[in-house]
């Protein structure tokens, strides 16, 4: 099969151009800038095109855009796809560009699939990928690509976009936003580079967190923020909660302050009886480090 991956010289793209070449398909990419274009097209050894073109050429389409590209890209392609072509968005968020999908593109069959993990994953074996059907036909197709990913080694679950999007608020937003004040927090603190050398484990998976976000492309990072339905909720409710727990430690309130975790812990237990192993797990995490 001919796969199309607009957006294919981008990190994510050329993973899954790398994927789909050890699954023996044909692979052709696209990209805004040419240089990282051609780079990629060297790098990979495929065929590189216009978005057009490549549609044109595909049996299936993946598109690993920024959010903020994704209509316009959906606009070029949409006159050009075919009854028989499969037509994959990636992207972090779902209810938005499922819509778009649906709105411009009448032929083919859309789906929108969320791979949740980044471009330095080594292979799929043990990763998460969340598809989002929303007709018969979306279900027929998820199902199909389901047990491919699960015969590989994937997780596979199947949800709305709608219902993506509001945990992802949460397990990308939130997630981020805690590491990007955290980086803030820390550079704002004198000795971070003395910290960084005595720090035990709990201080280094937050400093890891830090580093890791920051490191990657602000670019997405900012797309995220500003596009996730109920972010900025979520970042309030953390807020809160930060303000909470900080008004104990300034007034001292040391009884009510241990009794708050002690609730938080049979919670925890509530929703996770294993949850208490997790300070053996993250000493694992950080001797890989």
């Amino acid at each position: 099969m001919r796969v199309a991956i607009i957006g294919g010289s981008g990190k994510m793209g050329r993973w899954c151009a790398k994927f789909l070449l050890q699954e023996d398909h044909e692979v052709v990419i696209t990209g805004r800038n040419q240089n990282k274009l051609l780079e990629a097209k060297k790098q990979l050894g495929v065929e590189a095109a216009t978005n057009v073109e490549a549609a044109k050429l595909a049996q299936a389409i993946i598109i690993s855009v920024p959010i903020d590209n994704f209509k316009s890209v959906v606009e070029q392609i949409c006159p050009h796809t075919r009854p028989e072509q499969v037509i994959i968005d990636i992207t972090s968020i779902k209810a938005f560009p499922v819509e778009i999908m649906h709105k411009y593109i009448k032929t083919g069959i859309v789906l929108g699939m969320h791979p949740m993990f980044g471009p330095g994953a080594r292979g799929i074996a043990n990763q998460s990928f969340v598809l989002t059907p929303t007709s018969e036909a979306e279900i027929a197709l998820a199902q199909k690509i389901r047990e491919y990913l699960e015969t590989r080694g994937a997780r596979v679950t199947l949800m709305s976009p709608e219902e993506h999007d509001e945990m992802m608020a949460v397990i990308l937003g939130l997630s981020h936003f805690i590491a990007i004040v955290s980086a803030d927090t820390l550079l704002s603190v004198d000795k971070l580079k003395q910290m960084r050398a005595i720090g035990g484990s709990t201080f280094k998976l937050l400093l890891t967190l830090a580093e890791g976000v920051i490191s990657e492309d602000p670019e997405f990072y900012t797309s995220l923020q500003m596009n996730l339905p109920n972010v900025a909720e979520i970042e309030k409710l953390f807020q809160s909660k930060a303000k909470t727990w900080a008004d104990l430690v300034a007034n001292k309130d040391s009884q009510k302050f241990a009794q708050r975790m002690n609730e938080l812990k049979d919670r925890l237990y509530q929703v996770n009886p294993d949850f208490g192993k997790a300070y053996e797990a993250m000493y694992k995490l950080v001797e890989r480090l």
